[in-house]
This record gives C-alpha cells, sequence and structure tokens, in this order.
C-alpha cells in the first residue's frame, strides 16, 4: 500500500483504544503496591493485536501525532487504533534499526535494502524528516548495519553486532569508536547512554565510550530510554521501569516482545509481530 501513511491527530493513548485503557486501569489497581525488585507478581497485560501480522520487529517510535510505528524486515508501518497496520511511504527495506525521540517524526533506521531497492548494502545510517514517508542517506552505506540503535534527538549510539558500540554526536554525520561490548538493545536517557549486554545492563557517563554494570538491574533483554526514564522487558516477559537506573520496579507481563520504545516515566510501548502491548 504505498504511500498510504494514517495521518492523526489523537493523543498517544488513543492508540490503543478504550476498551484497552480501561483494562489497564483494572491490572493497575489489582498490581501489589511493593512491586520493586521483584518482590510482587506483576500482572499479565493483554495486547491489541493487529488485523495482519507484521513481518518480525526491530523497533519502535511514537511520532508527532502520537502513532506508533513499527520497523519491520518489510519497511516501516503505523499502528492504528484497532490494531490496524498500515506501510509508511514506498520503502520496504529490512530495517534492523529504528530510533527516534518520542513525539518527533525525525527518524532514524539501518538494516538492508529491499526488494524494490537499489541502495547499497548494508544501508548504513539513514534519516527521516517526515516520519519515515521518505529517507535519505546520512552515513556508513555500505559498511554498517545497526542491529541496535538509540538516539536522544542529537547524539546517537549503535552496536552493529560485530564491532561494539559506535557513537555520534552530530545525528549521525560523522562516527567514533564506543565500547568495545555487545549491545543487544541500547537507550539513552538524559544522565548517559544504558546497554543490555552479556555481563546485564551496563551504564556510560561519557557517550557510551566506557560502560559499568548498573547494580540490583533485573536481567534484561530489551531496554528503552525518554528523559529520566527506563523501561526494560526481561529474559522472562516481565515489564520495568525505573529513573535513570534505580528503584527498579516490576510494572506487567507482556512475554516474548521483539521491540520496545518508552514515552516517558509514565507509559512505554512493547510489541510483538502480532500484537501491540501499552505500559503504564
Amino acid at each position: 500500500m504505498p504511500n498510504s501513511r494514517r495521518t492523526r491527530t489523537s493523543p498517544i493513548v488513543g492508540i490503543v483504544g478504550t476498551a484497552l485503557i480501561a483494562v489497564f486501569l483494572v491490572a493497575c489497581s489489582a498490581q501489589v503496591s511493593d512491586d520493586k525488585a521483584g518482590q510482587s507478581v506483576a500482572p499479565s497485560t493483554p495486547g491489541v493485536e493487529f488485523t495482519s501480522e507484521l513481518d518480525h520487529l526491530h523497533g519502535l517510535h511514537i511520532n508527532a501525532d502520537g502513532t506508533v510505528l513499527a520497523g519491520t524486515h518489510r519497511g516501516l508501518f503505523a499502528i492504528g487504533d484497532s490494531g490496524d497496520t498500515v506501510r509508511v511511504g514506498d520503502s520496504d527495506d529490512d530495517l534492523m534499526g529504528l530510533a527516534g525521540t518520542t513525539g518527533s517524526d525525525t527518524l532514524f533506521s539501518s538494516g538492508h535494502p529491499g526488494p524494490s531497492s537499489s541502495a547499497a548494502n548494508p544501508l548504513g545510517l539513514r534519516t527521516s524528516s517526515d516520519g519515515g514517508r521518505t529517507w535519505t542517506d546520512s552515513s556508513l552505506a555500505g559498511k554498517v548495519d545497526f542491529h541496535s540503535l538509540a538516539t536522544d534527538g542529537k547524539t546517537l549510539v549503535g552496536f552493529d553486532g560485530v564491532s561494539g558500540v559506535k557513537v555520534s554526536m552530530d545525528q549521525g554525520m560523522s562516527w567514533e569508536s564506543g565500547a568495545a561490548v555487545g549491545a543487544a538493545s541500547l537507550a539513552l536517557t538524559d544522565s548517559g547512554a544504558w546497554a543490555v549486554t552479556s555481563s546485564g545492563v551496563q551504564y556510560s557517563d561519557d557517550n557510551a565510550r566506557t560502560f559499568t554494570d548498573v547494580p540490583g538491574a533485573p536481567s534484561l533483554v530489551l531496554i528503552a530510554g525518554a528523559s529520566d526514564a527506563l523501561w526494560g522487558v526481561d529474559q522472562d516477559g516481565f515489564a520495568w521501569r525505573s529513573r535513570e537506573g534505580k528503584d527498579w520496579e516490576k510494572r506487567a507481563n507482556v512475554g516474548a516482545v521483539e521491540a520496545l520504545t518508552a514515552a516517558s516515566y509514565d507509559r512505554a510501548y512493547a510489541a510483538t509481530s502480532q500484537s501491540l502491548y501499552a505500559l503504564n
């Protein structure tokens, strides 16, 4: 469905629909008050099922009008209120990495060209200023496929699955080598960079050049950040939140999700190829 991006002006919470919000409020009221450090059993969180299954998610983003966008093996898709999924733009590229700051139409992506593309393989870093409808090459074309990617709007951190973390301080125009760690997932908050590594959650206050372990952090497989908030999903499918890596709270059970994005300390979204979960 080329060039069929849905335009909407609803707030972010409209994405999951009124009925689902009511379910979340019930789940939150049933939650045990002492939910820190895994001391309580978090409630299962129902999801909005997609009308058409997506092809393997690699990232989520909340754009300027509150729509949740999903990066997949076959391009970028917008997720509607009732779970409808609509292709954004013409690209069918395999978006292995997707990043943006919540509430912005500026996006960064990486991966491999799709069947209709003549772009370099791998794609390097690509940038969109219109919510993913069109993309331009920024850097590293033919050289890098970022499997993990995060941004705070200016700084970008990425991991290509091979050579450690790379860091850009100018929106991806130029890059420097960061720490030689394998980062399955990356996040940026006001205080620094965060990585899910084989040693657990790690933190950097020097633009991802060095990382140290985060004491007390859960065993996460996905992590996302916004402002001072961190959200994560652990190996057992539980969603957690924290302010700057402190006082982790277990919030919900979402199962084995493929992608995660944080809107704020009070809201995040996780997804599989079949469903979207709103977290609060």
